[in-house]
């Protein structure tokens, strides 16, 4: 075993370090690198939980990517998509891609004795993904759609729930308006009730039968407004989106989730800056700690640094013994500071102990994700860093004289 690593260990685990400074530079500097790896830890853990969480349920609700006509103009009235170039065989056979439905989209207004809403009447067809919109469902369950003459059966949020006063199997009458034209009327049964956590989302859309939406627009049985598109791993959004252009024709476009909602793109991007933020601020008081650790240390065994110099020992190999002793002292503190952060990461991953304001957060509660890699280079990273800071303040070695250091002892 090389000089350097023998003798920092045996430094390391001196029964002297029990009574002498060294026990007290010891825990300071172990609690310095636990909270930074404790802080680390959650920050970046509920930070990317909370995008992943965000993105989707903006994906799950409305597709990873959604195929839109050229015509659709700022409102929520769909156009039809153009059929030239549009491929939605080979879509669906795209190996990243687990599903493709059709949709389609009239604004329309719920009243009753209570109040009215402004909604979004989208509607979804047979081949509509219910095990996929399940995890929203707080009561009831989503309308069974067949295609086969107008289903009445609605899914509705909780929020237009709470403000016209309903539950499932009430009724409601909506208002559709057309351009020149008498409004439409249509009576409707709440079946479901659902809940996303995403005001723009929670706040407007109902989920209906396709059909009752192309006869208000006029369609035909065979157009539709658009089509999403949902991956078997929301990360493959930016991926396969060039493959998707290539089958949906030049008249139609793509639209990533996040793009539909960029006042959320602009809230996820937010997380990026702050998790670099805190982990900065976090890795340079724990560097400022490790170096006082190591200063102290130095000057606390000048005695021994003479000795070991006098018996032939170069600067470099003293350097690299304190350097790799500061390191071990390190390693009880990534311990313990991975243990808490963990446990406290695993106590609200599996219960969900501290709730959010889903109108300021669109989650209603802290989300976690637990990243083996991520949790990994964390405590390699702070260790590599240190272990590089360190390098510099160890010079003071060379300044200490042998002579000296021994006759002053």
């Amino acid at each position: 075993m090389k000089f350097p690593l023998y003798f920092s260990r045996k430094i390391a685990f001196s029964k002297d370090n029990k009574n002498n400074l060294s026990r007290v530079i010891i825990f300071i500097g172990r609690l310095s690198v636990a909270l930074g790896i404790i802080v680390s830890l959650i920050t970046v853990s509920t930070g990317f939980g909370s995008k992943k969480a965000i993105k989707e349920r903006l994906a799950d609700f409305s597709g990873h990517i959604t195929v839109k006509s050229t015509r659709s103009n700022s409102s929520y009235n769909t156009s039809v998509l153009d059929k030239e170039g549009l491929n939605i065989k080979k879509l669906k056979e795209l190996e990243d891609v687990e599903s493709v439905q059709k949709y389609s989209m009239v604004t329309g207004i719920m009243r009753n004795e209570h109040s009215f809403a402004g909604i979004i009447f989208k509607g979804v067809g047979k081949d509509f993904d219910s095990l996929r919109f399940k995890k929203f469902l707080i009561s009831g369950k989503t309308p069974k759609i067949t295609e086969d003459g107008y289903s009445n059966a609605i899914t509705i949020s909780e929020k237009i729930a709470h403000d016209l006063h309903l539950k499932v199997n009430d009724s409601i009458v909506t208002v559709f308006a057309k351009e020149d034209q008498k409004q439409i009327y249509r009576k409707f049964q709440v079946v479901g009730i659902y809940k996303t956590d995403i005001k723009m989302i929670d706040d407007q859309f109902v989920m209906g039968d396709i059909n009752q939406v192309r006869k208000i627009q006029d369609m035909t049985p065979e157009d539709v407004g658009g089509i999403d598109i949902f991956f078997k791993n929301v990360n493959d959004i930016d991926k396969d989106s060039s493959q998707i252009d290539k089958l949906i024709g030049y008249k139609n476009y793509a639209e990533k989730a996040t793009e539909k909602f960029p006042q959320i793109n602009d809230w996820i991007s937010i997380f990026d800056v702050n998790i670099a933020l805190i982990i900065s601020i976090m890795l340079i008081v724990v560097i400022i700690n490790i170096i006082m650790v190591l200063l102290i240390l130095i000057i606390e065994r000048t005695n021994s640094i003479g000795l070991l110099k006098t018996l032939g020992a170069t600067n470099a190999q003293i350097r690299a013994t304190f350097i790799n002793y500061t390191l071990i002292i390190m390693v009880p503190g990534l311990l313990y500071g991975n243990a808490i952060g963990l446990g406290l990461l695993l106590i609200q991953k599996f219960f969900g102990i501290i709730k959010l304001n889903p109108e300021n957060y669109y989650v209603s509660t802290v989300p976690v994700d637990l990243n083996p890699i991520v949790i990994l280079s964390i405590s390699a990273g702070i260790l590599l860093i240190s272990g590089l800071a360190l390098i510099i303040p160890s010079y003071l070695i060379s300044k200490i004289s042998p002579v000296k250091s021994i006759k002053y002892s």
